[in-house]
């Protein structure tokens, strides 16, 4: 079976590292690599993730420049077949999440695989307030800002050596980026898993409000010009009427 290689990066994050660590350590799949990679922090993390050093197969804590500079940190220790992202405030949707992705992508012989993720309020962990469908993006979609839900996509590690690390000069869109150069220079053999991969906190970088809104559609739009896509801000804004529907559908 696929060896699956997850990547979580953290910064301060005592209060809710620990049900991330909890969530990789119960998933069914028998052999996880889990790389913890923080950035220096000064609240207590680094004692929690040393307390379940046995399920974690790589930890280390120093300063870096921002959350793009510590997933590519992970990502040169990585060992795996494929690479998946683990925020420290998220959890997978059930135990059986990487054995799916695995058995999945093996049995069709897929580079990428990707599903939802559920949004959840930090205060109400049991109450999910939006659901991001994935089944929308399309690799001609990307112009209009369209990807898919990043903690729920996942990526054979060969396939990211060819496409290059995370580009650290992009605060919130690094990940939108990436994608924009996976799908536009490799042409990858993809699938849409038609179910919830991931429950995330809202409050992170990309979901804090209007500040955070507006630098991410910025970031986007220079995303697509340095890759050759041609858009504009007027495509990329179109997308949000469906997400607001997204908040009345969950």
């Amino acid at each position: 079976m696929l060896k699956p290689s997850i990547i979580t990066a953290a910064f301060n994050a005592a209060s809710t590292i620990e049900a991330a660590l909890r969530s990789v350590a119960s998933q069914t799949h028998p052999d996880v690599e889990h790389l913890v990679i923080d950035g220096g922090s000064n609240d207590g993390t680094q004692a929690i993730v040393t307390s379940h050093s046995q399920r974690v197969s790589t930890f280390f804590s120093e300063p870096d420049r921002g959350i793009y500079d510590a997933m590519n940190k992970g990502l040169m220790r990585a060992s795996g077949d494929f690479i998946g992202f683990l925020n420290a405030d998220d959890v997978y949707a059930h135990a059986d999440v990487l054995n799916r992705v695995a058995q999945t992508m093996e049995q069709q012989n897929l580079d990428v695989l990707y599903g939802d993720v559920a949004f959840y309020r930090s205060d109400e962990p049991g109450k999910i307030v939006r659901r991001y469908s994935s089944a929308r993006f399309r690799p001609d979609r990307i112009a209009w800002g369209w990807m898919p839900a990043h903690p729920g996509l996942f990526v054979k590690r060969d396939l990211f050596l060819k496409t290059g690390p995370f580009r650290t000069d992009f605060r919130i869109a690094g990940d939108f980026e990436f994608v924009a150069r996976l799908f536009l220079q490799q042409n990858p053999r993809y699938l849409y898993l038609p179910e919830v991969l991931v429950n995330m906190s809202l409050g992170g970088v990309s979901t804090g409000g209007w500040r955070s809104t507006v630098l991410l559609n910025k970031e986007v739009l220079r995303a697509c010009r340095d890759n050759g896509i041609q858009t504009n801000m007027l495509k990329i804004l179109s997308k949000y009427p469906v997400k607001v529907l997204e908040h009345l559908r969950k």
